[in-house]
């Protein structure tokens, strides 16, 4: 088989620069066409006759809440009464005669008690009164309890008296202490105290005292 020689007319890739020349020319031609093409621009227009939908707020109203009276009371329940029931009728007998001349008899005042008793003694005197053998007399009375020895107790304690008109005791009670039986100590003490009574104008009177009496341990 013979080998064919092709003609150099024929043979198109000496024409390749020419196609490209040829193309880049048209692709120029298409791109200024459509540059200098006028641009319009499409504007929708509004109808502002149409009616817009209008939307309405409700206001909200604030709810108060109301206070109710209690209900009345029950009215009470009407119980039947026999009507064969006899009702008697209370008899006054005002027969009597009443003499108005005739001084009347009222009943005695109630009986009142004073709600506050005087004081029947005095605070100060001229004169007042005087412990018989003094401070030391009464000291010498005094036995130390033993349940204050134990505990340590000591002290000085207060007892506040009346002296009468005799120069006893009277009413004793101790106004400061100190315990461990040592206050009912110091009361047997001074109820044994005799005096020289207060006197009010020389007249001897009830006067209220205080007399101190002290506990103290001997090491």
């Amino acid at each position: 088989m013979g080998l064919k020689w092709k003609k150099p007319e024929a043979d198109l890739t000496n024409y390749y620069t020419l196609f490209i020349e040829i193309g880049i020319v048209v692709v120029l031609i298409i791109f200024l066409t459509a540059t200098k093409m006028p641009i319009r621009q499409v504007q929708k227009e509004v109808d502002l006759t149409v009616e817009q939908e209008v939307v309405s707020m409700e206001e909200i109203v604030q709810t108060k809440q109301l206070e109710r009276p209690p209900a009345p009371p029950r009215p009470p329940v009407p119980v039947a009464v026999p009507n064969d029931a006899v009702i008697e009728d209370e008899i006054l007998d005002i027969s009597a005669d009443l003499n108005l001349a005739e001084p009347l008899e009222l009943p005695p005042p109630p009986k009142t008690e004073k709600e506050d008793k005087e004081e029947d003694f005095f605070v100060v005197v001229e004169q007042m009164p005087q412990l018989k053998g003094g401070l030391s007399s009464l000291q010498q009375c005094v036995r130390y309890p033993e349940m204050a020895r134990k505990a340590g107790i000591e002290g000085r304690i207060i007892v506040q008296f009346v002296v009468n008109e005799q120069g006893k005791v009277e009413d004793p009670k101790v106004i400061r202490g100190i315990g461990g039986g040592a206050d009912e100590e110091a009361l047997r003490c001074v109820k044994l105290a005799e005096f020289e009574p207060g006197r009010q104008r020389g007249v001897p009177v009830r006067v209220q005292y205080s007399l101190p009496v002290v506990f103290k341990l001997q090491n």
